[in-house]
C-alpha cells in the first residue's frame, strides 16, 4: 500500500503524539482527513496539507485507511460502536493508541462485523520518535493485514515488528511500559541518592551511562530531572494509566508483577500531588518527598 495508489487515511487524534504523525503522512504522500477538538492543532494540520474536518464521522467517510491515536481503548471503542457503519467494508483500521489487549480485541470484534480489518498497533518512542518517523511500532492482528499496512507504518516508524494475534501488540507496549516506569522510578532514586550524599547528579549520572546502568531513559530523562524541566513529552497521568493496563495484563496472565505494583503507586502518588500534566520524569518528585526533600508544586 503507498501513497501512489492514491489513498486516503482518516487520522483521528491529532494530538501531541497524532499531530505530527499524521504530517509525516502528508509528507509521504498520503492525502489524510483529521480532526482534534483543539483548534490550534487543526490548524497546524491544515497549514501542513491536511484536510480539516469539523467531526470523527468526517474523518471516517471515504477513506482507505483509519487512525486513531486517541487517549485510551473507552475512546477507541465508542468511536468503533459509534461510527462502525461509516466505515466502507476493506478499509484497514490501525489503532495506535495505547489500550488494553480487551480493547483491542473488543474493537476487532466490533469491526469484523462490518468486514474491516483491524491492527493494534502501539508505539513507542515518544515525541522524537513520532516527529522524526523513527517509531517502534508493535503490532497485533493477522500478519497478513500487516503487509497491507506496511506502507502506511513505514513512515511513522524505523522497527516494525509483528507480535501475534490481536492484543498482542498491547500486551508488548505494556510490556515496555513497565520497564520504562520502573527505570524512571530508579533514575529518581539514583538522582536524589546522589544530591543527598553530596554528590554532583549530572556528573555522576553522566559517568553512569558509560557503565552497565547506562540506557536511553538514564540519557533523556536524568537531565530532566536534573533541570527540573517537566514540560510533558509524556504526561504522567497517561503513564499511570499504562501502569493500570500493565496489571490488568498481568492479572489476567496470572503473573506476578511485583515492582510493576510499587511503581504504579508512585505514579499514583504523583497525580495525586497534581502533576498529572507533567512530565513522567516528574515522579523524582515523590522520591524527594519522601526522602525530605521539600517540593515546590509549580516545578
Amino acid at each position: 500500500m503507498g501513497p501512489e495508489n492514491h489513498m486516503t487515511v482518516g487520522f483521528v487524534g491529532i494530538g501531541t503524539m497524532g499531530l505530527p504523525m499524521a504530517i509525516n503522512l502528508l509528507r509521504g504522500g498520503y492525502s489524510v482527513k483529521g480532526y482534534s477538538r483543539v483548534p490550534e492543532r487543526n490548524e497546524s494540520f491544515g497549514d501542513a496539507g491536511g484536510t480539516v474536518c469539523s467531526s470523527v464521522e468526517e474523518v471516517l467517510t471515504d477513506v482507505n485507511v483509519v487512525i486513531t491515536m486517541v487517549p485510551n481503548g473507552s475512546v477507541v471503542n465508542d468511536i468503533v460502536k459509534r461510527y462502525k457503519h461509516r466505515i466502507t467494508p476493506s478499509t484497514l483500521f490501525i489503532d495506535m493508541s495505547t489500550t488494553s489487549p480487551a480493547d483491542a480485541r473488543a474493537a476487532a470484534e466490533q469491526l469484523a462485523e462490518v468486514g474491516v480489518d483491524f491492527l493494534d498497533a502501539p508505539v513507542s518512542g515518544g515525541l522524537a520518535g513520532a516527529s522524526e518517523g523513527t517509531l517502534s511500532i508493535m503490532v497485533g492482528g493477522h500478519e497478513s493485514v500487516l503487509e497491507k499496512a506496511r506502507g502506511v507504518l513505514a513512515l511513522l516508524g524505523r522497527s516494525i515488528t509483528y507480535m501475534g494475534p490481536v492484543g498482542s501488540g498491547q500486551v508488548t507496549k505494556a510490556a515496555n511500559q513497565l520497564i520504562v516506569g520502573g527505570t524512571l522510578a530508579l533514575v529518581a532514586e539514583a538522582t536524589v541518592l546522589l544530591k543527598k550524599s553530596g554528590v554532583d547528579p549530572a556528573t555522576a549520572l553522566s559517568a553512569l551511562r558509560g557503565g552497565l546502568a547506562g540506557s536511553r531513559i538514564l540519557d533523556l530523562k536524568g537531565p530532566q530531572m536534573i533541570e527540573r524541566e517537566f514540560t510533558p513529552t509524556f504526561a504522567a497521568g497517561l503513564h499511570l494509566k499504562d501502569m493500570d493496563i500493565a496489571m490488568a495484563v498481568g492479572h489476567e496472565a496470572q503473573c506476578a508483577l511485583p515492582v510493576t505494583a510499587c511503581v504504579l503507586q508512585l505514579f499514583e502518588a504523583v497525580c495525586a500531588c497534581g502533576f498529572a500534566e507533567q512530565d513522567h520524569s516528574a515522579i523524582i518528585k515523590i522520591i524527594e518527598t519522601l526522602s525530605g526533600i521539600e517540593v515546590e508544586r509549580r516545578n
